[in-house]
């Protein structure tokens, strides 16, 4: 045992009890949108008689909310084979078989099907985020938005999920990372030798690797909130230092609009074509005013 694993074991919760910073409100459907609500005020307008995706979804708490809060449908996605198979549980326990589909991915009947899609507390452990996005993209109807929430990213304090067993912030800047993996150990033994390989997956996500992400998929920000840590939101706005102190990421996505000279280069082949009626318009996207964006 070298030096920093002795440091971190004494910095960190006895086996068999949870550290502080680890203690949180379970789960419940009554209080399953709690957190998207307060993050979006308007969210169960937008949702009601609406085809919904939930991509995802974990144990289904949020599918089973939407259903009973008015969604047309609801279709979740889970990749994690006992989650999902909790999540098909509940659905049944409330007798939702007919308005709620939950799947390990999607099927291609699902593409352009959703007016609305949301993630919550997902982006920063899916294994392959681009991949994600451009899903999650591919299930919109053409004027569909996606609603996400997620926190802490990488940098945060807890960006690395490790508070289940240690108070200690920023725990994966401070010691390597073969070292804060020997010591969850003590807690958890599922074989993880990087942080990619725990249950959940982390996939070091951080804010200019979001924002890079969202330009990529095609995707720009109709609403963007970052939280702060200990709400020190100024420093949210602080190119760098922001890394470190945004604890919750909040946003609003669209497609992009087509840009201007695509939009006269489609007129233009429009123009010349010889069969009209097979002439495929491209779809736009609507323009949508930011409620708030403060970086």
């Amino acid at each position: 045992m070298d030096l920093g694993e002795r440091l971190l074991r004494a910095l960190s919760a006895p086996p068999g009890v949870p550290a502080p910073a680890a203690l949180h409100a379970r789960w419940t459907v009554d209080n399953a949108l709690r957190l998207l609500t307060s993050v979006f005020p308007t969210f169960l307008d937008a949702v009601r008689g609406k085809a919904v995706l939930d991509f995802g979804c974990g144990a289904g708490f949020q599918c089973v909310a939407l259903a009973r809060a008015g969604a047309g449908h609801v279709l979740g996605i889970e990749s994690n084979p006992r989650t999902l198979a909790s999540a098909r549980q509940l659905v049944e326990q409330h007798g939702l078989a007919g308005r709620v589909t939950l799947r390990p991915a999607l099927a291609p009947e699902d593409l352009g099907t959703r007016d609305l899609t949301f993630s919550q507390n997902s982006m920063e452990h899916f294994a392959d985020p681009l991949a994600a996005l451009r899903a999650m993209t591919g299930a919109l109807a053409p004027d569909g938005r996606i609603f996400m929430t997620f926190g802490p990213p990488w940098f945060a304090p807890y960006g690395s999920h490790m508070h289940f067993f240690t108070p200690v912030p920023w725990v994966n800047l401070l010691f390597r990372e073969r070292t804060v993996l020997k010591v969850r150990e003590r807690y958890l033994s599922d074989g993880a030798r990087r942080y990619e390989d725990v249950e959940s997956g982390l996939n070091r996500m951080s804010i200019r690797k979001f924002e890079r992400l969202v330009a990529q998929a095609g995707l720009r920000f109709e609403f963007r909130r970052y939280r702060g840590v200990k709400r020190l939101d100024p420093l949210t706005r602080v190119p760098v230092v922001r890394e470190l102190f945004v604890n919750e990421v909040n946003a609003i996505l669209v497609r992009k609009a087509p840009s201007p000279d695509r939009n006269a280069a489609a007129a233009q082949a429009g123009a010349h074509a010889e069969a009209p009626s097979t002439r495929r318009s491209i779809p736009g996207t609507p323009d949508h005013t930011a409620t708030a964006d403060i970086l």
